[in-house]
């Protein structure tokens, strides 16, 4: 017989019921000291917390894992290695087999064998980047202790997705590498030791209750004149759906579900506005980002630019909303390989200008993680970048490539005619 009372639930249940159609899936990147802090997180994970959990760690390729089974020890929840075509489902843990790469389509996990070897695969920023792809809003990005930057630019991803960014307390770190890579970047929502975190992701995809057009607008635009007042940045010609998404993380973080008691919580913690300001700066980029469109411009719109122009003729391009300067390489190193092909020679003055100091600073040093490799063709990386060793605080020595677009090759010859510049507005 069935009741026609439904049974009452508990917090926790009614949030997994509000989820079950739509979820948010966590993915977890550790690598060295990785296990102990899984098993730290995963110890405070709720049964029933209506998030799928998704770990990526750097596997030794030759041997089979056994951290399915150790997980398993530290929570009740379901602990699964992946095999390919896996449905992904809430209150479940996905652990990322042994010599594999992973990526997600449609809530389905994706298996594929390495192309790279081991030390110059970034396999956390992969799937990462995929999770933010795929899951937009509802992707969660979490970093743990780790060596190297692996994860530092899917976390990046995951922002400009909408998504949440936690990282581990570098101090609370086995190794803090890759801790201090993502907060170092910028692109941590919380640093949080990771006993800490289920608790934070549970405020932190909390829905907020609708609100009226009329007093969002009027809250919104509080918040807007602080942002002004402080920063000296006007948004209120952004895209208001965005802002609005990244004011209710920044308000979901803090458990207020009100627009106007978040104005006045602005009001008395400076700190946040300039948090809120980096949150509404970050946009997702990448080398030769929207690959149709830098080939529209090397077939269509180049040869428009150069033709009939005299030897002394100087073509001045301007990148604004720069970012940390892929966008602008990638244009110089089009118009390079063009000047190339061609055999035109003509002065180029390439102006790149962003709001964000932090990103500008990126772009003015050129230096970018190993992960673009996943960006760029071998022979472009030979071509324009030079990979240098660096060595970071916690003594982990790791490679970064420097861009060097005014060289037709890095180790060759210097190219004539091409200058970058990168500017603060």
């Amino acid at each position: 017989m069935i009741a026609d009372t439904p049974p009452k639930k508990t917090p926790d249940q009614s949030a997994h019921t509000a989820v079950q159609g739509s979820f948010p899936i966590v993915g977890l990147g550790a690598s060295a000291g990785g296990l102990e802090a899984f098993e730290q997180f995963f110890a405070h994970v709720s049964p029933v917390s209506g998030m799928a959990y998704v770990l990526i760690s750097h596997l030794d390729p030759s041997h089979a894992s056994i951290l399915t089974e150790i997980l398993q020890r530290s929570t009740p929840l379901p602990v699964i290695e992946v095999v390919d075509q896996l449905q992904v489902e809430p209150d479940h843990v996905y652990v990322i087999p042994p010599n594999r790469d992973m990526a997600i389509f449609h809530r389905v996990l994706q298996l594929s064998v390495p192309e790279q070897p081991r030390g110059q695969r970034m396999p956390i920023d992969a799937f990462l980047r995929s999770l933010a792809d795929d899951q937009g809003e509802q992707a969660i990005g979490i970093i743990l202790s780790g060596t190297g930057t692996d994860g530092t630019q899917g976390l990046r991803a995951i922002l400009g997705a909408g998504g949440i960014a936690l990282v581990q307390e570098p101090a609370s770190a086995k190794y803090a590498g890759m801790p201090e890579s993502a907060i170092n970047a910028g692109y941590a929502t919380l640093v949080l030791a990771p006993e800490a975190m289920p608790e934070a992701l549970l405020s932190g995809v909390r829905n907020l209750p609708p609100v009226e057009p009329k007093i969002a607008g009027s809250g919104i635009n509080r918040i807007l004149m602080q942002l002004r007042t402080v920063t000296g940045h006007d948004f209120s010609q952004y895209k208001k759906s965005t802002i609005s998404r990244r004011i209710e993380r920044r308000m979901s973080m803090h458990n207020i579900d009100n627009l106007e008691v978040y104005a006045r919580y602005l009001k008395q913690h400076t700190e946040e506005i300039y948090k809120l300001f980096k949150e509404l700066l970050i946009n997702v980029t990448s080398f030769f980002r929207d690959p149709e469109a830098f080939i529209a411009l090397k077939q269509d719109i180049l040869p428009l630019l150069f033709a009939d122009k005299p030897e002394d003729y100087v073509l001045r391009i301007w990148v604004s909303g720069c970012a940390s300067g892929e966008e602008a390489y990638s244009i110089a190193i089009l118009l390079r390989e063009y000047m190339d092909e061609t055999r035109i020679e003509r002065k180029v003055l390439l102006y790149a200008t962003d709001l964000d100091d932090d990103a500008i600073n990126t772009a003015r040093a050129g230096f970018y993680p190993p992960n673009i490799a996943q960006d760029l063709s071998p022979e472009r990386l030979r071509q324009f970048f030079i990979q240098e060793k660096w060595v970071t605080g916690s003594k982990n020595q790791y490679a970064k490539w420097w861009c060097s677009p005014s060289r037709t090759s890095s180790r060759i010859r210097p190219s004539p005619g091409l200058t970058c510049s990168v500017a603060a507005i």
